[in-house]
């Protein structure tokens, strides 16, 4: 897959994403016959915005143009993202960008379906997740300027240096004090989270940090997966990324935790993980322990970390959806699990 370099001095209105996409493909693909055009608006995205372009016949040659949300720089490094898309680009893992523009990308189509709260546990699709996970996190891409730090306590005080403390709107103010916990509770419970999750030892691994369903594609006739939406792809805790993903599972609009995974299913899907990451068919139980237990011990950081998210999002996203009532539901899944981790044992009895 090659990649262009090209960058348009072009910026595209997020309520004319139509005109603007077309402004694009008229610059990367003046081959194609713009009476023929096709768009598909796509409605997943929490952040930015997304269209599908192609012309008649010639449906999987389609571009994809990635609008960025607005403010969105506040939450995401935008020049590292890309960085990232290239790095794994090259490994082979992911689509390649044809070009950036102001505020926003154009990227290549890959084939596959987004997961659902089943496809993510059907015995087909979660193996391919694993060894595909674990194969990031064996990445060692050559740039130095690449931080190898977890970033996660960097970026989750980011978020909280960033999070509103109050909103103008009067309503939104009384769901904010009845629902989110105050800043002056969430900052004591970051400091009480990263001294004991500091201790735990998780290898820091080149990491997703944001698998949700709708950013992983299966294909069923490739009998494969690909990951997308690097946009928080760092260097980080490996028990963070695969915990982040378990609670996932529970899916995004209307989250259901009780489809967490289970012991037994998180422990079959470790030991398909740590085959890859060790590069060993031979991975004993006190392996998959020692993993399941460095996970489970991760289980409130996500929560916490998308919480913060969800606060910033309250206030600066154009994207129709209820972002307060979201970071409520995570903090309190934060809590719940909060209180499960501090009955745990402070260390893996090896």
């Amino acid at each position: 897959m090659s990649l262009c370099e090209e960058h348009l001095n072009i910026t595209v209105d997020e309520n004319e994403i139509i005109v603007g996409a077309k402004d694009i493909i008229k610059r990367i693909r003046p081959s194609w016959p713009l009476q023929q055009l096709h768009f598909k608006i796509f409605t997943d995205g929490r952040t930015n915005k997304l269209i599908g372009v192609w012309y008649a016949g010639h449906y999987t040659d389609m571009i994809l143009v990635r609008i960025y949300g607005n403010n969105s720089d506040l939450l995401i490094d935008r020049k590292s993202e890309i960085k990232n898309i290239r790095i794994l680009n090259k490994a082979g893992y992911t689509h390649c960008i044809y070009a950036t523009f102001n505020n926003g990308f154009a990227y290549e189509f890959l084939e596959g379906e987004t997961l659902t709260t089943e496809t993510v546990r059907d015995s087909k699709v979660y193996p391919l997740i694993a060894k595909r996970m674990a194969e990031m996190h064996n990445l060692e891409p050559e740039n130095e300027s690449v931080s190898k730090n977890a970033f996660i306590w960097e970026k989750t005080k980011q978020f909280m240096q960033i999070m509103p403390k109050k909103f103008s709107d009067s309503l939104k103010q009384a769901k904010f004090e009845t629902l989110i916990p105050s800043s002056v509770i969430l900052e004591k419970e970051y400091h009480m989270l990263k001294s004991i999750l500091s201790e735990v030892n998780s290898p820091v691994v080149f990491a997703h940090n944001d698998l949700l369903l709708g950013n992983i594609l299966y294909s069923e006739r490739q009998e494969s997966v690909v990951f997308i939406d690097y946009e928080y792809t760092s260097f980080n805790y490996q028990a963070f990324d695969i915990v982040n993903h378990f609670t996932e599972f529970a899916g995004f609009d209307e989250p259901d935790y009780s489809l967490y995974p289970d012991e037994n299913f998180q422990k079959i899907w470790l030991k398909k993980y740590l085959q890859i990451y060790n590069a060993t068919t031979n991975v004993s139980e006190k392996d998959v322990d020692k993993l399941y237990w460095q996970v489970t011990k991760f289980t409130p950081l996500p929560h916490f970390f998308w919480g913060c998210w969800a606060l910033i999002q309250s206030e600066h996203s154009h994207i129709d959806f209820d972002f307060l009532a979201y970071a409520a539901i995570r903090f309190n899944e934060y809590f719940k699990w909060k209180e499960e981790i501090l009955k745990m044992k402070t260390e893996f009895d090896e």
